[in-house]
């Protein structure tokens, strides 16, 4: 059996910043430090990060006045923040700087008087926090068939924005929706997709054209997760979520002479590791791993002011 390993895969430089911040708040303040949801979607990453002093909370009225509260990559509303001060609470913004940016641009079309329609996903962290910037101007479509019902003021001032965490192609469909019944619409920016999603799922697309399965390690609330395996799937490879070696079953490598192997942007690099052990054991002594060339993506985000040098 050969294992194909997906090149880019696994953290990006806003989980990669997250988790030093809250590493790094640990180290400079001691615990406990509170967090404002799961920093990153990934359980591993939640489990050591609680380990080392790290308290997750949902609600800032859940921490003791005067603590540190670090909101988590995917960002949060300005109520959330406005609760927190409240409170009395110390906080570190870890939000990604490119969801950082579309709340700016949602502000900047809120105060221009425009309506915003968000393309994203309903319940998931990271649009409720891009909603909150923008309350009672902007609608949420998930798919070609909420084009279709949306109703809006004035068709003219009207501006679409997008959850960072989906791709070109996942949202291509219902720009041109959009486009098509709303001609004016102001179309969002191509830099507001992030540019891990995008270039992960252009790997998966890479290994479902040799692979006759593609395992995506990542967690089931992880949007960009969701998406790889939805694009392998797409391809017309079978392809299966795990966030774990424990949870590769050996009916799914019946008859498979190839196997990809990736992981979203929020799962650890050791949980790749033990999933390919885990492929190699069942595959048997032939069994051999062919990476694919590194990319490297260039992308390294500054830590807050209040953790520098």
């Amino acid at each position: 059996m050969r294992i194909l390993l997906a090149s880019p895969r696994g953290f990006c430089a806003g989980v990669d910043r997250a988790i030093e911040i809250v590493e790094q708040a640990l180290q400079r303040f001691g615990p406990p430090v509170y967090v404002r949801h799961e920093i990153v979607h990934n359980r591993h990453v939640v489990e050591e990060l609680r380990a080392k002093g790290a308290v997750f909370v949902d609600d800032p009225a859940d921490v003791p006045p005067g603590s540190l509260l670090v909101f988590s990559a995917h960002g949060v509303s300005p109520a959330v923040k406005e609760a927190a001060r409240a409170q009395g609470l110390r906080t570190i913004d870890a939000t990604c700087p490119l969801v950082t940016k579309v709340h700016v641009e949602a502000e900047r079309f809120a105060r221009s008087g425009y309506e915003i329609v968000l393309v994203g996903h309903a319940g998931h962290v990271e649009v409720e926090g891009t909603m909150g910037h923008a309350p009672g101007c902007m609608h949420l479509v998930e798919s070609v068939e909420d084009v279709a019902r949306l109703q809006v003021r004035n068709p003219e001032r009207l501006a679409v924005l997008t959850q960072t965490t989906l791709s070109v192609d996942d949202t291509r469909q219902v720009i041109a929706a959009l486009q098509e019944r709303f001609p004016a619409i102001r179309m969002p920016r191509k830099d507001d997709i992030c540019y891990a999603t995008q270039n992960r799922q252009d790997a998966v697309h890479s290994l479902a054209e040799r692979a006759e399965l593609v395992l995506v390690v990542g967690a089931p609330e992880s949007s960009n997760s969701n998406r790889l395996v939805e694009r392998a799937r797409g391809c017309g490879v079978p392809a299966h979520l795990v966030q774990s070696a424990a949870e590769i079953r050996a009916d799914w490598l019946e008859g498979v002479r190839c196997v990809g192997v990736t992981a979203g942007a929020s799962a650890p690099e050791v949980l790749v590791e033990e999933v390919v052990s885990r492929l190699r054991e069942m595959g048997g002594a032939s069994t051999r791993v062919e990476p694919e060339p590194r990319v490297d993506e260039g992308v390294v985000f500054q830590l807050p002011s209040e953790l520098r040098p």
